[in-house]
């Protein structure tokens, strides 16, 4: 009976177990005995996922509000690179010149509806023609023999000038060379004139120049090129670039006649600036040139002596800030000589001078 007791008593001091009274017994029971003394390792298993799951939303939630960013300016951009790219194919049909066919009234059609006073004038005046075919070479002698003159005056010089050479197909730099000055003073050249035809020929013959470089050339090396030699100047460029050329958008700026007209057209009390014609011609692009013809014929219609616009029909164009009227150079000469008419016989003597007497 001792012994039973004995064997009862040991699981009555085993059945209360220290681990009670700390923590859950089911924990305590289902793991090992080292994890209940590291309180740190329950803290951090809830933890864990919490922080994966917010590093995981950030990118998930952030990734695609870049994408749909990204991909705005993106079509933007392609739309924006689409633009300049069909607006670059639609230039070449402009650069076609006004000699091609149809390009005459594609020009009056676009003047007509971009500018209602210049249409109203477009039907009152023939249409522009663009027909002269002459060598570049050519067509720059011509402009420099025709500088500070009357119509008349350069037709007749450069008949005579084509003649000394041997007709138009023989113009050309090796022949002008062969000429001396003299023989161009007995035909009315001038000694400036001459050495202007000099270094024209001279550069052509030199390489710098050449006709089919100078047709291939857009405006600026244009510019650039005809502008280094000799009597040539932004206005003979533009006078080239339409009537030899035929360009459709060329708006000589510095041409009397041209700012004459735009002054008429729009009712302007003064002369309008280089500036001032750039803005107010604006609407005639791509076809100024045109434009600019009308201003001559419209000029010319109103009376005021333009040879450049009478120039027109022949293919030859006179610089009109250059030339006086001859009402004008009289107003000149009377306006000169006025003070002089006061000093006793210098006065006499210019009198009897202009009446065509010689005095003894």
């Amino acid at each position: 009976m001792g012994e039973q007791t004995q064997v009862q008593a040991k699981p009555e001091t085993q059945t209360p177990p220290q681990p009670q009274p700390n923590s859950d017994s089911t924990l305590v029971s289902n793991s090992p005995v080292d994890l209940p003394p590291n309180p740190s390792n329950p803290s951090k298993i809830p933890i864990r996922p919490q922080k994966i799951r917010k590093l995981s939303s950030l990118p998930s939630s952030k990734t695609p509000q870049i994408t749909a960013s990204s991909a705005t300016p993106a079509s933007t951009k392609s739309r924006r690179k689409s633009t300049p790219k069909s607006s670059s194919r639609v230039l070449p049909q402009i650069i076609k010149p006004l000699s091609a066919d149809g390009e005459i009234d594609n020009a009056l059609l676009h003047l007509r509806s971009a500018d209602p006073l210049l249409g109203s004038l477009i039907d009152t005046l023939p249409v522009p023609q663009f027909e002269s075919h002459n060598s570049p070479f050519l067509a720059l002698s011509k402009s420099i023999l025709y500088q500070q003159l009357a119509y008349k005056a350069g037709t007749s010089i450069y008949t005579r000038f084509v003649s000394l050479c041997g007709g138009e197909d023989a113009v050309c730099p090796d022949i002008v060379l062969s000429l001396s000055a003299q023989q161009l003073k007995q035909i009315g050249v001038s000694g400036r004139k001459a050495s202007y035809l000099y270094d024209l020929a001279n550069k052509y013959k030199n390489g710098i120049l050449c006709d089919d470089a100078l047709v291939k050339m857009d405006d600026k090396s244009l510019f650039t090129m005809l502008s280094m030699v000799k009597g040539i100047g932004s206005w003979s460029v533009h006078m080239f670039m339409i009537f030899s050329l035929h360009w459709p958008d060329v708006l000589p700026v510095s041409d009397l006649g041209v700012r004459k007209g735009v002054q008429l057209l729009y009712g302007l009390e003064e002369l309008p600036r280089p500036s001032q014609m750039e803005q107010l011609c604006e609407k005639w692009r791509p076809y100024r040139s045109a434009g600019a013809w009308y201003m001559w014929r419209f000029v010319e219609g109103k009376g005021t002596p333009t040879t450049a616009a009478a120039a027109i029909d022949a293919g030859n164009v006179q610089p009109l800030q250059q030339i006086q009227t001859g009402q004008e150079t009289q107003q000149h000469q009377l306006q000169l000589l006025e003070p002089i008419n006061g000093i006793g016989n210098l006065g006499i003597f210019m009198k009897e001078k202009r009446a065509g007497l010689e005095l003894k």
